[in-house]
């Protein structure tokens, strides 16, 4: 085996073998950051930002009813669990939309997360993904975008080429033969830089257990990101937000998972999180009654989150249709009013100082910019 053969070999290996699941990164030449984080499930936007004042939550909601939301404005609270998002919205560096949806009006997950990442009107309408096209709108620092994860999500799928990691079976490479590479490399200019990226991205390994939980992905994504010549775009997959029964003690788990997630990307960024704009959505929202069990079923519209030193907080946005029963969407959902495809173009929009129109045109052909949604993001 040729050197640079052994070389790709080994980097692909030990990426494979040590680095966090479930993240995918693309570069591009920018300072910004973009962060997206897909919430996997429908994750319930009635009781993440909880419409307290509105009279027929408590009613709809019952027992599952949020009663100690930290306080946002007169009509909206933030769920217990998002105190870090909370504390970053007292700091203007956090913004809640409510009532948002995708074009997206039946209830599977595979279809509703179709439509959500593809960019497309209706399932399986379009083959790529927003996200990869938005990478085609930005000069390129690098061919590739990066996937650990067993399969590249959706959303990144398209022309631009994305290489995909998954944590492997084989045993780890041991230390002796890693000194012996590092020190066959060690005279050769280029082989030895790469080599010192794979031995970073080694050491940024953890058992499988820490792997897996929030805090340590959030943290993982930040050290890749705050490099001065590191990626500028990441996709962040989470499930489980499917609450049909218990929700009240699930949900809050998943929130407070999240928090700390987002908390560790603005910890481990250091000064790049001025820079950064995250973007948290899911497939669709879920009902606004509970169910017998707990719990709550598929729904429609939801709440999108935004977070990062670069977004323009301190508020809800939100044309709130209210809960009464001639309000809800086919008598049961919160009403969609707001347009996440929109709010997602007019965010990465802003974030990489793009014509908000034609990022609009390209990342959802078939949806229309709103001049409403304006605004998201620091110049």
């Amino acid at each position: 085996m040729k050197r640079r053969q052994f070389l790709t070999f080994a980097s692909a290996g030990l990426g494979s073998m040590l680095i966090a699941p479930r993240i995918v990164f693309a570069n591009v030449e920018s300072d910004r950051r973009f962060v997206f984080i897909i919430q996997r499930g429908a994750a319930d936007g009635l009781n993440t930002i909880v419409p307290y004042a509105d009279p027929a939550y408590g009613k709809l909601r019952g027992g599952l009813a949020i009663e100690d939301s930290i306080r946002l404005d007169g009509m909206f609270g933030l769920h217990p669990s998002l105190a870090g998002l909370g504390k970053l919205y007292q700091e203007q560096q956090a913004l809640f939309v409510h009532g948002v949806a995708s074009p997206y009006r039946e209830r599977s997950h595979f279809d509703g997360q179709n439509v959500l990442e593809s960019g497309g009107t209706s399932p399986y309408q379009r083959k790529d993904g927003w996200l990869n096209r938005l990478v085609g709108m930005l000069p390129q620092s690098q061919s590739e975008a990066i996937a650990f994860a067993p399969t590249i999500p959706l959303a990144l799928r398209g022309d631009r080429t994305v290489a995909s990691f998954a944590p492997s079976a084989l045993p780890e490479a041991p230390d002796d033969l890693i000194l012996r590479v590092g020190k066959l490399y060690e005279a050769d200019e280029q082989l030895h830089s790469l080599w010192n990226t794979a031995m970073e991205a080694r050491a940024l390994g953890a058992p499988e257990e820490k792997r897996r939980d929030a805090a340590s992905v959030g943290k993982t994504a930040a050290s890749f990101l705050a490099r001065p010549d590191g990626p500028r775009v990441a996709m962040i997959e989470t499930s489980g937000w499917d609450t049909h029964s218990g929700q009240a003690g699930r949900l809050a788990n998943q929130l407070r998972a999240l928090d700390a997630l987002i908390d560790a990307l603005r910890t481990g960024l250091g000064d790049a999180w001025a820079q950064t704009t995250v973007l948290v959505a899911t497939e669709f929202g879920r009902t606004a009654a509970a169910n017998g069990t707990g719990g709550t079923d598929h729904g429609t519209a939801s709440a999108a989150l935004l977070a990062g030193g670069a977004v323009n907080g301190g508020r809800v946005m939100a044309d709130w249709p209210g809960l009464a029963t001639s309000a809800l969407y086919e008598g049961r959902d919160l009403a969609p009013t707001l347009d996440l495809d929109a709010l997602i173009a007019v965010t990465t929009a802003e974030t990489f100082g793009l014509d908000p129109q034609r990022t609009m045109r390209t990342l959802f052909p078939d949806g229309r910019h709103s001049a409403a949604l304006s605004g998201i993001v620091r110049n």
